[in-house]
Order: structure tokens, then sequence, then C-alpha cells
């Protein structure tokens, strides 16, 4: 075993950049007042030097951690089989690379690690928040408003608009829903099923009101309950051939959904889109395009939304650590507002 050579410290930047230690510490925890040929002296040490400052003395000066935690209300089986969470997780990770920021991921697969995720919020590790996947009765919220950190949320809340104050980031999940039914209309369907996602969730009553809209007058047994998984699809599939087998065209609430569906559909000797015409949503592409015929489907901008995510809470954190005059003295203005994306379809071989 060889010793490892010891870390270069502040004051050795200090001495080689010719400051003081105090002017090397303003300039390496991006603290104001130094001139500017003294913060290229102390670069430059600090490059030559190899000096990595201290995270927990660091976290000292500037009261920021350089790290955002990401929850996702979703055990680990659901989140690594579900390229959805791929995607926002890349964008999420891309913007927070840019800004020098971590992520920690947390899962939650229950009560326990609600506890966990809630504590480790308020013990203060992390600068902010970003949380999506959220049921409606889920105490994530709750949690989150008591550690008292600034969060963003991927998605639509559940709760009453106007009943506390957040930042959120969705696509127009009814709108895009709208459109992919009247689409269907548009080719001469009219026993158009739906397959939902998991009720639970704001996405999937979205996207059921989006379809109600269209289908005012739909019977009711046309629409039959999924969980956003390619299981849930399968199953929702059957139970709709058995309630309505002249269903001539199917929206499912996503890829997912729609691509168990269509095993179904082959199963039974149903032709795509001759005999059934089938929409998803999301354009998932290592989904939408791999199906047997690739899907038609409503595209959401999912990396897009992760890299809203981040940059709204980026955002808001600048401003908190703004100086009271930059703002007329709350430090607080100018927080973002929630976006909603919209959505297009994407026509393929389905519909």
């Amino acid at each position: 075993m060889t010793e490892s050579a010891p870390r270069p410290t502040l004051e050795a930047v200090a001495a080689r950049a010719g400051v003081s230690r105090a002017t090397a510490s303003r300039v390496v925890n991006g603290g104001d007042g130094v001139r500017e040929p003294l913060i290229e002296r102390v670069r430059r040490a600090v490059e030559e030097l190899g000096y990595v400052p201290n995270q927990a003395a660091r976290s000292l000066v500037t009261r920021r951690h350089d790290a955002v935690a990401v929850v996702i209300a979703e055990p680990e089986t659901r989140v690594f089989a579900d390229p959805f969470f791929a995607l926002q997780l890349r964008g999420i990770s891309k913007e927070l690379t840019a800004h020098d920021s971590q992520l920690v991921l947390l899962l939650t697969e229950g009560r326990a690690d609600h506890a966990r995720v809630g504590r480790y919020l308020a013990g203060g590790h992390v600068d902010g928040a970003l949380v999506f996947s959220l049921h409606l009765d889920d105490p994530l919220p709750e949690l989150v408003q008591r550690a008292g950190v600034p969060t963003v949320f991927g998605g639509r809340p559940g709760w009453r608009e106007g009943t506390r104050s957040t930042v959120y980031v969705d696509s127009d999940n009814r709108g895009g829903a709208r459109e992919a039914v009247r689409h269907l209309v548009g080719l001469g369907r009219r026993r158009i099923a739906h397959i939902t996602g998991a009720l639970d969730q704001t996405s999937a009553v979205d996207r059921l009101d989006g379809f109600r809209d269209v289908m005012v007058d739909a019977d009711p047994g046309i629409v039959a309950e999924g969980d956003f998984t390619p299981a849930g699809g399968e199953r929702a599939m059957r139970e709709l051939l058995e309630r309505c087998p002249d269903l001539d065209a199917l929206f499912a609430a996503n890829d997912l959904s729609a691509s168990g569906a269509l095993r179904v559909l082959r199963a039974q000797g149903r032709r795509v889109p001759e005999d059934v015409a089938v929409i998803g949503f999301d354009d998932m592409l290592p989904v939408a395009e791999q199906t047997d015929p690739p899907l038609t489907t409503i595209r959401q901008d999912i990396e897009e939304m992760g890299r809203l995510m981040a940059r709204l809470l980026v955002r808001s954190l600048d401003r908190r650590g703004a100086p009271p005059d930059a703002d007329g003295g709350s430090g607080m203005s100018g927080v973002p507002s929630s976006v909603v994306l919209p959505t297009t379809l994407v026509r393929r071989a389905s519909a």
C-alpha cells in the first residue's frame, strides 16, 4: 500500500497566488469584492496545485451544498423499468451538471421510505428538491414542506389550486388526449376505447378528461383502468374486448400501456390499424418505434421537462441567495412560475 500525497490546502493556494487566505477563500467560494487580476492568480494556483475545496467548509461560507435531491414517488422496480424516468432524469442531470450541482436520487417503496426521505431533506444535506410521479394520497408534499427546502414538482399537483404555493412543470395532458381522440374520429372511427393510467395520478385523470371532452356520449364500458405499465395495458385491453368486441380504435394513456394492448390485439387476431387503430402518449422512442406496428402517439418532451424542473429550482435557489437590495428587500421576488409544455401528435403506422 502506498501513501497518498497530502491534499493541497487553501493556504498553499494563497501562497502560490501571492494573496491572503481570506482573498483565496472568497475567490474559491464565489464571493465578491476581489479584483479580476487577483481572481485570475487564485484560479491559476488552484489549477496548478489541483486544489479541491472542502465541501463542508465551503457550505459554511456559501450556505449551499451544491446538491439537489430528486425524489421519485415510485419503487425502484418501476423506476428502472420505465424509460420515462430515465429520460426525465437525463434532463435533470444535464441541467444540474451545467450548474455544478450533484443529483441525489431518492426512491420511495413505502411509508418507511417516506419518513426516511423526510428526515434526509430536513437534515440540511441538499439545497432543494425535485419531486415527481406523485400519487394523490402521497405524504411527500407535506414532508417536503415541513423540511423547508425549495421544491419544484414534476406534474400538476393533486391538491386544490391556491391551497399552497407550488411551482411545477407539466405537459398539456388534457389537450394532448383531445388531439389523439380527434385524430381517431377524423379517421372515421366510432367505437373509440380508452385505457387510463393510474387514476391516483393527475396526468392519468387529465388524459381521461381529455378523452371525455371529445367522446361526450361514450358508453362508460369503453373505458378500462390501467396503471401505465405494459401488463396493465394487456389486462385492460382484454377487458375492453370482452365488453366491447366491436371497438375500432384505442387511445392508451401512455406508450407502455399501448404496447401491452398491441400484444393482446395481435394475439386475438385484430389487425392494427385496419381493425383497431391505436394511439399512445409520451413518444418514448425505445417503445414507440419498436412496437408492431410502430406507434402513433402524443409527444411530450420528457427530457425537457426534467431540464425545466432543474432550471426553475436553480433559479429559485439563486433568488434566495441574492442580497436583499437585489429585489427590493425580500430576496424572493421573481420566484419562477409553473410551466405547462405543449404536446404534438406523431403519426406512425398504428393510426
